[in-house]
Formats: structure tokens, C-alpha cells, sequence
């Protein structure tokens, strides 16, 4: 075998090796990233949950203390 044809077959079977780990190692930083993306999307959604969660709450005291003051009035009525 000559010396050209040996030295082109091994940066080949380098190169592919190479390129395999590149395209792995990019493959893997991707998924990381998207995954990232997809964990901050649910922690924007549950964020969002309990500040509507907290509004029904004060919105329902509110309403709470209104039918008490209703119901104090109704029987100074009768």
C-alpha cells in the first residue's frame, strides 16, 4: 500500500470519527437547550397559576367580608 493511499484512509476513518463526535456532541447541546426552553415555559406557566390563584383568593375574601356586611344589615332589617 502507498504512503498517500495509507495517510488518505486514516484522515478518512479520523475525519469520521471526528465529525461523529461533533454531530453527537452538538446533538446533545441542543436537546439540553430545548429542554431548558421547555422547563422555563412551565415555569412561566405556574407562575401565572398562582398569581390568578391569589387573585381569586383576595377577589373571594372580598366577596366574603360583602355577603357578612349583607347579612348584618338583612337582620337589622327583620
Amino acid at each position: 500500500m502507498s504512503e498517500p493511499v495509507y495517510l488518505t484512509t486514516l484522515a478518512i476513518l479520523f475525519g469520521t470519527i471526528f465529525m461523529i463526535f461533533l454531530i453527537r456532541s452538538q446533538t446533545i447541546i441542543k436537546k439540553a437547550q430545548l429542554q431548558a426552553d421547555g422547563e422555563e415555559s412551565y415555569r412561566l406557566i405556574a407562575e401565572r397559576a398562582v398569581a390568578a390563584q391569589e387573585e381569586t383568593a383576595a377577589a373571594l375574601a372580598d366577596l366574603k367580608t360583602r355577603i357578612i356586611a349583607i347579612e348584618k344589615v338583612l337582620k337589622e332589617v327583620e
